[in-house]
């Protein structure tokens, strides 16, 4: 697939922190495109980077220098409030530790984003059941999370994510938390979900996942040092 097809393009992203006099490079010259269908996972140690580039992919943080484009559309110095608009149809989180609303029962923590997308009743009534039923969380509709495992919690995180229809899944290690089965699960999920033409772009400290991907990127200090595709491509 060209470049010209990709979902989301990075050309030379730089990203400093400074705290006082000192500077920091999160990201290095960072270019990177993601084409749509694409399993894409980041590997690399603590602290190269692998959570600012996902930050800056999803949205929630901008990069100091260089272009990022989502479907075409230049978004380097776009607002908080222009983001935040962008992403709310474009991107879905997994993240290491769940983040689901503890007060909320599962189907309310999956149907939040439809809240925020203002999708009629009805249609987050059928979507929320759609992607429990492929997930296989409809009989856990009515608990909330403390009465989940961590894997069903995990699950339920997941479904939250895919049940906009998101361009994008960014998910930043999330079998973090996990034993390996309940591990190997969430990745049976994700695997299944890019099958059916869901883009995935996932850090992980596992090289135990790095077959599902289609692509494989190592990171060290900010920078990317190798793009490689996979049998799985």
């Amino acid at each position: 697939m060209s470049s010209e097809q990709a979902l989301f393009r990075l050309r030379n992203v730089r990203k400093v922190y400074r705290a006082g006099a000192v500077e920091t490079a999160a990201l290095v010259d960072f270019s990177l495109d993601i084409r749509e269908g694409e399993f894409v996972e980041i590997m690399g140690p603590s602290g190269c980077g692998k959570t600012t580039l996902l930050n800056i992919v999803g949205m929630l943080d901008s990069p100091s220098s260089g272009l990022y484009m989502v479907a075409g559309a230049d978004v380097s110095q776009a607002s908080e409030s222009q983001l935040a608009e962008i992403r709310k149809g474009s991107v879905g989180f997994v993240f290491q530790s769940f983040h689901l609303v503890d007060h909320l029962t599962v189907y309310e923590n999956v149907e939040l984003p439809l809240r925020y997308l203002e999708i009629s009743s009805g249609q987050r009534r059928r979507r929320v059941r759609e992607v429990l039923e492929l997930l296989g969380l409809m009989h856990r509709a009515k608990h909330r999370p403390a009465q989940l495992s961590g894997g069903q919690q995990q699950r339920v995180a997941i479904a939250r994510a895919v049940v906009g229809d998101p361009k994008l899944i960014v998910a930043d290690e999330p079998t973090g938390n996990l034993d390996s089965a309940n591990g190997e699960e969430v990745m049976d999920m994700l695997t299944t979900l890019n099958q059916e033409g869901a883009t995935i772009l996932m850090a992980t400290h596992s090289a135990a996942h790095l077959e599902r991907a289609s692509r494989v990127l190592n990171m060290l200090d900010g920078r990317l040092v190798s793009d490689v595709g996979t049998a799985a491509a």
